[in-house]
């Protein structure tokens, strides 16, 4: 698929194109635990990808070692996939020993409420359109659209999502197209829509190009 992409930003925007022969995007799959990854992009909101990983770890174990038993007189720890069920027994002091912000963690609390409850079928959102995933997910207090076209991008397999307001990508187009400032969402949008029917694997792309420049900013110069 992300070799038909190239070919697709070959033909309308040769500045993507060049771009994306620099990095090996992997094909855009489907989820196989979409509870998991809706938790991780809540926590991930408006951090980095390595701080949202530590503090997801940190509550993994937080669930784990809630689960913590004796048996003949040895403690036995057992890894268990995070459900609702187990994050609604965590008080919020415990869900923010691990990092978690209140705010993160009253919304981890109510989308496992709107899961529990059966207010939100999470299997249902795979069969709908972008925009009914995006409507029914930010039912949710805590869960905006960023979060919802995430989930879209990373989780549900779609390729032709793409968040304009995300400052990363905002980055990307600025160093792309040597932008002064950064683009505003409308901008972004309007550039976006000749990547369709790829917009998700040239986001991909963006990403990868700010973080380019982001590591060649952060080098020291040699001494002399």
């Amino acid at each position: 698929m992300y070799s038909k992409a190239k070919l697709h930003f070959k033909k309308t925007d040769k500045r993507l194109y060049r771009a994306s022969l620099r990095f090996d995007i992997p094909d855009i799959k489907h989820s196989e635990d979409l509870f998991r990854d809706i938790v991780w992009t809540i926590i991930g909101q408006q951090l980095s990808g390595k701080a949202a990983d530590t503090i997801f770890a940190r509550f993994n174990k937080l669930l784990t070692d809630k689960l913590t038993t004796r048996a003949m007189g040895t403690i036995v720890k057992t890894m268990v996939p995070i459900a609702p069920d187990r994050i609604l027994k965590l008080s919020d002091a415990e869900m923010r020993s691990v990092g978690l912000s209140g705010a993160r963690a009253r919304a981890i609390r109510n989308f496992s409420e709107h899961v529990m409850r059966g207010d939100l079928k999470l299997e249902d959102l795979k069969n709908l359109d972008e925009a009914s995933v995006v409507a029914e997910l930010t039912r949710v207090k805590g869960i905006g659209p960023w979060t919802a076209e995430m989930i879209l991008m990373f989780s549900l397999g779609r390729t032709d999502v793409f968040s304009a307001g995300d400052l990363g990508l905002m980055k990307g187009l600025r160093e792309l197209y040597s932008l002064r400032s950064l683009p505003d969402a409308k901008k972004v949008e309007k550039l976006s829509k000749a990547w369709s029917p790829y917009r998700t694997y040239a986001a991909r792309v963006l990403w990868r190009v700010a973080d380019a420049k982001k590591a060649t900013s952060g080098r020291k110069r040699p001494s002399k």
